[in-house]
């Protein structure tokens, strides 16, 4: 008896795992027709900050794709994911690209912690420098992106990795490249508090998300990785600047 106990424990963690599989696979299927009216991320978001500042000031507005500026499109794929209408989801050589740079970061920090470690002791009530940290680049796609931002924690776990890649899958097989991009536009992050193209569009410069310039996408572009850093300068040197390559890149993007 006791050694059936432990087959039946992987048995019902198997259905366990299955079921929410096949959860998360008929909420895909229905977003082919219905659009998603919160995100993982967004309500992690909405809790906390209820609980930092007890409030919550949001900004969202969903457009449809046709209300959606083919700039902005243009401008997100040059900056995010520029095989993002050939891949199936996965872009396996920024992957490993990412992977390769990550090392080298790490090896990097790993260094200059030794030779802190090495350095002479410091005066007691100076405070200790603060251990290097390696900085983490990222090679997830638009739809990797997607299927975080709609399911799962932003934490970095291996577990959380695998399900983003069945979730991206899942979300290649059963929705088109213009669903996928018109639901992560509308639910993207651009500011605290500030969700989707056209609440970014309006906060940023006063227009309809359909009415954005190729210079306004190529700005709200560049905010994608960092938005709550750049919307405190959001006409910075590094943003100007980054927004003129991606503009540039812009015309060679093929909209799916």
């Amino acid at each position: 008896m006791l050694r059936r106990l432990p087959l039946r424990l992987l048995a019902l963690l198997a259905l366990g795992l299955l079921a929410l599989q096949l959860y998360f696979l008929v909420r895909i299927a229905l977003m082919n027709g219905l659009d998603p009216q919160s995100t993982s991320f967004q309500r992690s978001e909405i809790w906390r900050l209820a609980t930092e500042k007890h409030e919550v000031a949001w900004s969202q507005d969903w457009v449809p794709d046709a209300r959606l500026s083919p700039a902005l499109k243009r401008a997100v794929i040059a900056s995010e994911d520029a095989g993002f209408s050939e891949h199936g989801g996965v872009d396996w050589d920024a992957l490993e690209k990412a992977w390769d740079k990550n090392q080298r970061e790490q090896a990097r920090a790993d260094k200059r912690a030794r030779a802190v470690a090495k350095a002479p002791a410091r005066d007691s009530d100076k405070p200790a420098p603060a251990k290097p940290q390696a900085k983490v680049v990222g090679g997830s796609t638009i739809t990797q992106q997607l299927a975080k931002n709609l399911f799962l924690s932003g934490e970095r776990q291996l577990l959380r990795k695998g399900q983003e890649f069945i979730l991206t899958f899942m979300l290649e097989a059963l929705l088109s490249k213009q669903r996928i991009l018109e639901i992560y536009l509308n639910n993207v992050e651009w500011g605290e508090g500030v969700f989707g193209a056209q609440a970014a569009a309006r906060h940023y410069f006063r227009v309809d998300a359909a009415q954005l310039a190729p210079w306004q996408a190529a700005r709200l572009a560049v905010m994608l990785p960092a938005p709550k850093r750049f919307e405190k300068r959001p006409g910075s040197a590094y943003v100007v600047g980054r927004a003129s390559t991606i503009e540039a890149r812009m015309g060679g993007v093929v909209l799916p």
